[in-house]
């Protein structure tokens, strides 16, 4: 069965019957290796074709669907063609001139990418693969088509029509109408690699960034790169097929959360109607709520789209709704507890308004404890229901949830039927996975759910290659951090920019050790410990705790203080809480893309 993007149940409701049965027929008859998209904009004049099919061996298809019967045409002729679908005459353009237009710009936009085009032979400065264009006439049959001399106006075998698409009609039959829409004369493959760069140049909003951004913004007039990242078809199919409701993500970590979460918050403020209400983003840690903010400020979406860490959303609903802030004089858990508490408390007595958001969506769903994820699904508009929750129950690094079992039922989330799992980590390579992965054994142990639970799940690799970490296993901190300050400036030299690189420590004073050690080789750095210590476009290395650290990701990070072992053995770890440590490790240890450095803890 063919991949159609987005999923069919998620897209019927905006089909056209005939759109709807040819969907139905390309899923059916045509085999899994057959890529599909229905109604995705595409290109940079993002021209909205009916059907894209993409195939490794056959080419590029552009189709056309029109569910006109023969009565409602007129006239039809090479140019205009006249029709009357409602009784009243109108002139629309021929659509196999439709089809072909749309093609074009399909082409042009292609033949952009140098690793698409043929640089050599007769066929110089043309795609390395076929591509054509059809009509489906869905409620036309092939004996009526040649009866009223539509032929004239489109050559025939450009067509499919009713009765060559029906539900008993033989795969090979029916693949043989859309590939006698090719001309003859063209040839040539897709590789897998070429097949990823025709989705990277049509779909701006599936490129996956590199460190700097979390969503890509898609420059058409930059230099296209030689080595490019896209989402893979689950992620894409995924991220375009999220309907209304609540949806549950459960991924762990490096499958692209965050990245789906910022398609559907762009795409649902872009969409909206109500503009008085915007859509809410809300997480645990507040760098990461930093740098998703910055994200959307450089989308133009500021005003649509909000970010806040969750403790300051709670915040801002106090002073917005003159409700009752808790003692300065309090310590900070205890504030922060009783800031949650005022907010549920004036939502109960209705002094804070439920339904202020168009949507909620939700990172690091495994750090919100029950009651706060009940008080956010009080926050979405009931006319749009809509609420994501991403989860990995792996990187739950906080005490808020851990040990209070709950069902997504329990909290108000309506989970059943609409979650999805990601396995396959894109983030790290194979050999920091293994590293991170080897300590987390048991944090990692595969463990099935219903839909109202959570799952634990073991992480996948997508098998790319890089360099074995390297442990640094000194005598005192001060010579750990030393060594960590020279394998960053070694890094930096062989190509790595300042803001590539992070180091995440287990306390304030390692952080200082750290700052110290990067000062006395002259490293720019900043040290993140409040609020406004995080920019996460600044050319620096950033050093912060491993708890600040989630939800970020760096091409190079050294891990220190970490109780830990990479080889395998037994965990020196915090008494009261040996898991504390290997979560705190293998969150810390997945933030690194491409190098890991980790320091052993000192054995006091």
């Amino acid at each position: 069965m063919a991949v159609l993007i987005p999923a069919l149940s998620t897209c019927v409701a905006r089909m056209t019957f005939g759109e709807r049965r040819l969907a139905e027929r390309l899923q059916q008859k045509l085999d899994d290796d057959y890529l599909l998209w229905f109604d995705v904009p595409i290109g940079p004049k993002q021209c909205h074709p009916d059907f894209v099919v993409l195939h490794p061996r056959r080419g590029l298809l552009i189709l056309e669907t029109k569910d006109w019967r023969l009565d409602t045409i007129q006239k039809a002729s090479r140019g205009d063609w006249m029709i009357a679908p409602d009784g009243v005459s109108k002139s629309v353009p021929n659509p196999i001139e439709q089809a072909r237009h749309q093609t074009l710009q399909v082409v042009d936009a292609l033949k952009r990418d140098a690793q698409l085009v043929q640089h050599e032979g007769k066929w110089q400065g043309m795609l390395t693969f076929p591509w054509s264009y059809g009509v489906v006439f869905t409620r036309i049959t092939r004996k009526q088509f040649d009866a009223a001399g539509l032929g004239n106006a489109i050559e025939s075998n450009r067509v499919v029509c009713s009765d060559e698409m029906l539900e008993d009609a033989e795969p090979e039959v029916f693949q043989s109408r859309l590939w006698g829409m090719f001309p003859q004369l063209m040839r040539g493959t897709l590789s897998l690699p070429q097949i990823d760069r025709v989705r990277w140049n049509l779909f701006p909003e599936v490129r996956v960034p590199e460190q700097g951004a979390l969503f890509d913004d898609a420059d058409d007039k930059a230099a296209i790169p030689d080595f490019l990242r896209v989402m893979d078809l689950q992620q894409e199919q995924l991220a375009r097929s999220l309907g209304d409701g609540h949806r549950v993500i459960h991924g762990v970590a490096g499958s692209g959360k965050t990245m789906i979460l910022g398609y559907r918050a762009e795409y649902l403020a872009n969409a909206a109607t109500d503009i008085h209400k915007p859509v809410l983003i809300l997480c645990y840690n507040e760098p990461l709520a930093v740098k998703l903010q910055a994200t959307m400020q450089a989308k133009g979406l500021a005003d649509r789209v909000q970010v806040r860490h969750f403790h300051k959303w709670c915040r801002d609903q106090l002073v917005a709704f003159g409700q009752p802030l808790p003692p300065n004089d309090l310590p900070v858990g205890a504030k922060m507890d009783q800031m949650v508490r005022n907010v549920i408390d004036g939502v109960d007595r209705r002094m804070i308004p439920s339904g202020q958001y168009l949507a909620v969506l939700v990172d690091e769903g495994h750090d919100f404890a029950p009651e706060w994820l009940k008080l956010v699904t009080q926050m979405v508009d009931p006319t749009t229901n809509s609420m994501l929750l991403l989860y990995d129950d792996a990187q739950s690094i906080y005490d808020k949830r851990r040990g209070k079992p709950f069902s997504f039922k329990s909290v108000g989330v309506q989970a059943q039927g609409r979650t999805t799992i990601l396995k396959i980590n894109y983030r790290n390579t194979r050999q920091i996975l293994q590293a991170a992965s080897a300590m987390a054994t048991e944090l990692l142990r595969p463990q099935e759910k219903d839909d109202d639970g959570v799952p634990r799940l073991q992480p996948v690799s997508c098998g790319r290659d890089g360099p074995e970490p390297i442990v640094i296993d000194l005598p005192s901190a001060r010579a750990q951090a030393d060594r960590i300050a020279e394998l960053m400036a070694s890094a930096h030299n062989e190509g790595h920019a300042w803001g590539d690189m992070a180091v995440l420590c287990r306390s304030w004073a390692l952080m200082d050790e750290c700052s110290k050690a990067l000062s006395r080789r002259r490293l720019p750095h900043k040290v993140r410990k409040g609020a406004h210590d995080f920019d996460p476009t600044a050319d620096t290395i950033k050093v912060m705790t491993l708890h600040a650290s989630k939800g970020l990701e760096f091409p190079v990070v050294a891990v220190m203080g970490a109780r830990q072992s990479v080889a395998g053995e037994e965990v020196a770890a915090n008494d009261d809480d040996p898991l504390e440590e290997v979560r705190l490790f293998y969150v810390a240890a997945t933030r690194a893309t491409s190098r890991l450095m980790v320091a052993n803890a000192i054995r006091k």
